[in-house]
């Protein structure tokens, strides 16, 4: 009983120190407090840093900037994982940059067709493993379907609708890819089509974020509402930083588009 008095003494210099020890993880025991006894304090004293961080935010005005939440991840970790949310988040971000490095440039290279997904009564394939796509010369790019012939025309008709201005034209076995002039009306269209990529992606990570918040309100009968609170704002800022990773991406790619 002295010993548990003891280490309750020391509460109020632990939960003092609390904002600088947060970050650097849990709280040490004070030399009077058995490892043991210190363990069965630690969830309702970090409960109490969660509620003081809440509190801290909730008192300021409106209009004044918060800090960020920073909430350890081992300590919501039977709630949810934080770290595959923010790997989650980050995947959308790296498919953008993907899509605007592979479907989006000036200049046509075989590269860019690869990828393009053909529709066949088989499934669907990347035209690469349809087809031997090569470069004839600057201005066309000829696509050989000898190996599987019978996909000729949804070859062609992927090329098409792939969003890149190509007009292939189709010859027996081969289809023909003439490479557009680079003109402002084409440099116009691919910033278009970047500004859609980036709205689809923004929708992909507002999935994201809406699933790890759905997550996240399953036990709002279990913890308590400044958790919740506090792992929602989170969640959101999360969010929001990788949105903005996509915007600075979507006004680098505008700038090269249009020169």
């Amino acid at each position: 009983m002295a010993i548990a008095l003891r280490c309750f003494h020391h509460l109020p210099s632990l939960l003092y120190r609390s904002s600088f020890a947060m970050p650097r993880g849990l709280l040490r025991a004070p030399a009077a407090c058995p490892a043991l006894l210190l363990d069965g304090c630690r969830q309702p004293v970090h409960q109490l840093l969660l509620t003081r961080q809440l509190a801290t935010k909730k008192a300021k005005g409106k209009g004044q900037s918060q800090a960020k939440v920073n909430i350890s991840a081992a300590l919501v970790e039977d709630i949810i994982s934080l770290e595959e949310t923010s790997e989650d988040m980050q995947a959308v971000v790296e498919a953008l940059k993907e899509d605007f490095s592979r479907n989006l440039s000036v200049r046509t290279s075989p590269g860019v067709l690869d990828h393009i997904i053909v529709v066949t009564k088989d499934g669907k394939f990347p035209l690469n493993q349809l087809g031997q796509i090569s470069q004839k010369s600057p201005q066309l790019i000829v696509v050989n379907m000898t190996s599987f012939p019978e996909s000729t025309a949804a070859a062609a008709k992927a090329i098409r609708e792939s969003g890149m201005n190509l007009n292939p034209e189709v010859d027996g076995t081969l289809i023909r890819v003439p490479i557009p002039k680079v003109t402002r009306e084409h440099r116009e269209s691919l910033a278009k089509l970047a500004k859609q990529s980036t709205n689809k992606s923004k929708e992909a990570l507002r999935k994201v974020r809406s699933r790890s918040v759905n997550q996240v309100k399953k036990f709002k009968n279990k913890v308590s509402e400044d958790t919740i609170w506090l792992l929602e704002k989170q969640i959101q800022q999360m969010a929001d930083s990788a949105t903005a990773e996509m915007d600075r991406l979507l006004a680098a790619k505008t700038k090269e588009l249009l020169g």
